[in-house]
C-alpha cells in the first residue's frame, strides 16, 4: 500500500481548516496537516516532509504598497525545509492581480484558488498533488 499524501494547509480561519481536514480525511484523499499561521507552518515542515501545500497569502501593506506575503513559499522554494524545494503548492488568495500571478509564476506555484472559494476546489486541488506523484 503506498504511502498517504502528507498535505500542508496554512489558512488562518479555522472553521475553512477543519472543513477540509475532515473531508479529505473521509474521502480518502490523505493526511492534511493544520497550520494557522506561517510560523506555524514552518516548524511543521522542518519537522516532516510533505507532499504539496496549499498557503493562504495576504495582502500587507508595506512601504505605502500593498503586497502579498510570500516568504512561506520562498523559504519552501529556497529548499529550506524538509520537503522537497520543487513540490506542489497551490495559493488561495482574494484576488489575483498581475503583479501577484507574476510572482507566483516565477516561484512555480501550481494552482491559484481565489476566494471565496467551494470546498471541492481544494479538495480536487489537493488530490491533483497525488496524482502527480
Amino acid at each position: 500500500m503506498p504511502d498517504p499524501l502528507h498535505i500542508l494547509l496554512v489558512e488562518p480561519e479555522t472553521l475553512l481548516r477543519r472543513t477540509v481536514t475532515l473531508t479529505a480525511r473521509s474521502i480518502g484523499i490523505g493526511h492534511v496537516h493544520e497550520a494557522a499561521s506561517n510560523d506555524a507552518a514552518l516548524k511543521m515542515l522542518r519537522e516532516r516532509t510533505f507532499h504539496g501545500a496549499v498557503i493562504a497569502v495576504e495582502c500587507v501593506a508595506r512601504d505605502g504598497e500593498r503586497h502579498y506575503d510570500l516568504s512561506l513559499v520562498d523559504r519552501m522554494r529556497d529548499a529550506l525545509t524538509s520537503s522537497h524545494h520543487a513540490m506542489p503548492i497551490a495559493i488561495m488568495a482574494d484576488q489575483a492581480t498581475p503583479t501577484l500571478l507574476r510572482a507566483l509564476q516565477d516561484r512555480r506555484i501550481s494552482r491559484v484558488i481565489l476566494k471565496p472559494f467551494r470546498a471541492k476546489v481544494l479538495l480536487e486541488t489537493i488530490a491533483g498533488f497525488g496524482a502527480r506523484g
